[in-house]
């Protein structure tokens, strides 16, 4: 088989891998020797849960963050141009979608390696799914500004976008700052904006709900320190 960067999804919580990841990934994950990854101890917790037969003091491990510089990233692949496989780990769902995996994606595309994205859940098309919203056009914008101004001005601009072309639109916020900016929207979106909320997706205490603004007034659910989605869409 031809050496390949194998983009390896994880779970989005403690969820029991085997309810969310295919077999498949199992079989080609014990085949990969050196692994890029966002954090070393939670990768090596994610490829034991995996396959316990996995020794992990045989792997090769290359951390990749908002840290790394990129010539480090550059460097990262030097066992795939020797002809090895690699894989990239990200800290929970799919790797580079919102996540610094993207850069040496980048880089292995450029220089002409194969790219071999696996199965695995993406909260932000999982959210899209179960919000019935127009899943034909959408925008992840990530995080928003932290100053509250700017990010005022930025909701109604996206907000704009959903009346003006007929898209949905999703961010998300840092778990701590959830309630806050659930009860921005509120206070920002018209009242008939459908907002659609969408927690720990895939995990136990999975919530996912659409109403407008309106309906949403005085019942918020607490999302402290829940991974979230927020979407709103007309």
């Amino acid at each position: 088989m031809q050496a390949s960067l194998f983009l390896i999804p994880v779970t989005l919580g403690e969820t029991d891998h085997r309810r969310v990841l295919p077999e498949y990934n199992r079989g080609i994950i014990v085949g990969i020797r050196h692994f890029i990854v966002e954090n070393v101890r939670s990768a090596r917790r994610f490829l034991k849960k995996m396959d316990p037969s996995i020794v992990i003091d045989e792997l090769f491990f290359y951390e990749l963050n908002k840290h790394t510089s990129p010539e480090e990233v550059d460097g990262f692949l030097k066992p795939l141009a020797g002809g090895e496989s690699m894989g990239v780990i990200s800290e929970a769902g799919c790797p580079a979608v919102a996540d610094p995996g993207a850069d040496v994606v980048a880089i292995a595309q450029r220089k002409g390696f194969r790219v071999v994205p696996l199965v695995g859940p993406s909260s932000i098309l999982m959210a899209v799914m179960a919000s019935g919203f127009n899943g034909q056009s959408f925008a992840f914008h990530g995080y928003l500004p932290i100053d509250s101004s700017e990010r005022t001005a930025v909701l109604k601009k996206l907000e704009g976008r959903v009346y003006s072309e007929n898209q949905t639109q999703l961010f998300i916020e840092t778990p701590y700052r959830n309630n806050k900016l659930a009860e921005e929207l509120l206070r920002v979106c018209r009242p008939s904006t459908k907002l659609c909320i969408a927690s720990d997706i895939t995990c136990e205490g999975e919530y996912i709900r659409t109403k407008n603004i309106k309906e949403w007034s005085g019942r918020l659910p607490d999302l402290s320190k829940k991974p979230t989605i927020f979407l709103i869409y007309k």
